[in-house]
């Protein structure tokens, strides 16, 4: 019988909260306070961890120097880590920016306003087709 979730899987959401409570608990930087750890991918050997992270002020400058202020900090996440996880090999990170909300967010955008843009073209060609069908009962009237 196949496992459900392998070891790496199983590691990986563990360090996703252990990586979210140091920042939330461990970090000093007030730049980083506002990040949020949306995923963690680590590698088949336990040797690699990516950290993907969204932060509340999403404007691309912030989001480059957050990233550059996490990933100067990979030593004391990996300390941290090592401490709270008791592995035998403690993953080397790194930090990424996690662009699929902002994605999300931008398919959100585009499906509502191509339904408002749909709603309203049905919307003309409904009225147009109302004034068709008037001009079509006056002509048929005037003929009788």
């Amino acid at each position: 019988m196949a496992k459900e979730y392998s070891r790496a899987q199983r590691v990986a959401e563990q360090m996703k909260k252990e990586v979210a409570g140091i920042i939330m608990r461990e970090m000093k930087d007030p730049r980083v306070k506002m990040a949020t750890v949306s995923d963690v991918w680590v590698s088949g050997d336990l040797r690699y961890a990516k950290i993907y992270v969204t932060f509340l002020d999403n404007d691309e400058q912030s989001v480059n120097k957050g990233i550059r202020i996490l990933n100067k900090a990979k030593g004391f996440f990996r300390t941290m880590i090592g401490q709270a996880m008791q592995l035998r090999i403690v993953p080397e990170v790194s930090f990424h920016y996690d662009k699929s909300l902002d994605e999300g967010f931008r398919m959100s955008d585009l499906i509502s306003r191509t339904v408002r843009h749909d709603a309203e073209l049905r919307a003309e060609n409904g009225a147009e087709s109302e004034n068709s069908s008037e001009e079509t009962e006056n002509s048929d009237a005037t003929t009788k």
